[in-house]
């Protein structure tokens, strides 16, 4: 659109790191000191749920990946135009799926331990959006508009049917249960001894991660394209509101389980995240509304680095070196306040990439 940069995505993206590395964190241990019903419920919406239904941290990884599938049309777009032929462009894709696999090993995958009985195959967000990118973008470079449709299409239906029609060995059909789903099956029979051995599933579920992540796509076109800004944060609310209405109705026969990431619930996860984006794109870039927005869009630019860095180094202990003097006046609320010191920790290093324009690009 324009040739501007979307800063509504950078501040949503930022947005979507905050509850990753600190939100979560910040909430689950206010209520361990406060213990009150209103803080149950804040730690409750920031935690996913047992098995069926949603929560508002159920949200988090399904965003990453659409605004991932958001800068594609921007990014892709101008790759095609600059370079000769497309083989530095598939060079860049594969390229950029390796470092995110790798990335996952490290935060979720247990790769520094060096011990090949606790390594996980694919067990991260970072390498579902290694998938959801790399097969987005291929469709985007080959294919039409109404094709990406039919590929979003088929991505749902197949993997709805993928969960419900296969016969699991001793358990019969598959069911969306725990345990008895066929893509957990196929995940514990490929990936054996290095599988991740929870009740979420990863190898065939690539059909929804991609379905996520062409969601975005789709809402960077409409942001691409030569629609007055106004039309566009309303259709991104359009087709967000029908996009959950019709995840929440499909749910009621093929119920929306996070875990599973069946396809109801990425109908649903993308018409929040249309919904999130519409609402973000109205405030900054209709209504130039910026400046409330720029914490935010220091996490957004460097968002891997944000993710890595909290999953791999412990910064609140790192803060309680400086903070530890507290405790002994502020009791169970002192982990509100080492976490509080972590984040700041690690948002000072953020701002200090921002501010020498260090922006690690994968």
């Amino acid at each position: 659109m324009k040739g501007d940069r979307i800063l509504s995505i950078d501040a949503l993206r930022g947005f979507d790191m905050l509850m990753i590395i600190f939100a979560d964190r910040f909430f689950s241990k206010l209520h361990n000191a406060a213990g009150t019903p209103f803080t149950a419920e804040l730690a409750n919406q920031f935690d996913h749920p047992e098995w069926f239904g949603s929560t508002f941290y159920d949200i988090i990884m399904p965003l990453f990946l659409f605004l991932v599938g958001a800068v594609i049309p921007f990014s892709l777009s101008k790759r095609i135009q600059e370079s000769n032929g497309k083989g530095p462009i598939y060079k860049k894709l594969i390229k950029r799926f390796l470092i995110l696999f790798i990335l996952g090993w490290i935060v979720q995958g247990n790769l520094l331990e060096l011990d090949s009985s606790r390594f996980h195959v694919f067990a991260n967000t970072l390498q579902a959006i290694a998938v959801g990118y790399l097969f987005t973008s291929l469709a985007y470079i080959h294919l039409q508009r109404k094709w990406l449709f039919v590929i979003f299409g088929f991505c749902i239906i197949i993997y709805a049917l993928i969960l419900t029609i296969p016969y699991v060995p001793d358990l019969g059909r598959s069911k969306i249960l725990p345990d008895q789903s066929y893509a957990l099956y196929i995940d514990h029979m490929i990936f054996g001894k290095f599988d991740d051995k929870t009740q979420y599933t990863w190898l065939l579920t690539g059909f929804g991660f991609i379905a996520t992540t062409m969601s975005g796509l789709f809402a960077g076109e409409i942001i691409k394209s030569n629609l007055p800004r106004e039309k566009v944060a309303l259709y991104l609310l359009l087709f967000g509101i029908a996009g959950l209405a019709i995840g929440l109705i499909w749910g009621i026969w093929h119920p929306i389980v996070k875990k599973l990431w069946t396809s109801s619930f990425v109908l649903a996860s993308s018409g929040v995240c249309f919904i999130l984006l519409s609402i973000f794109y109205w405030v900054i870039d209709v209504k130039k509304q910026v400046k409330w927005a720029f914490p935010l869009k220091i996490i957004g630019m460097n968002a891997i680095i944000a993710y890595v860095f909290s999953h791999v180094i412990q910064f609140p202990i790192i803060a309680d070196f400086a903070l530890f003097g507290l405790e002994q006046y502020t009791g169970d609320y002192y982990q509100v306040i080492s976490t509080i010191g972590g984040f700041g920790i690690l948002y000072f290093i953020l701002w200090y990439m921002y501010k020498n324009n260090t922006f690690i690009r994968i």
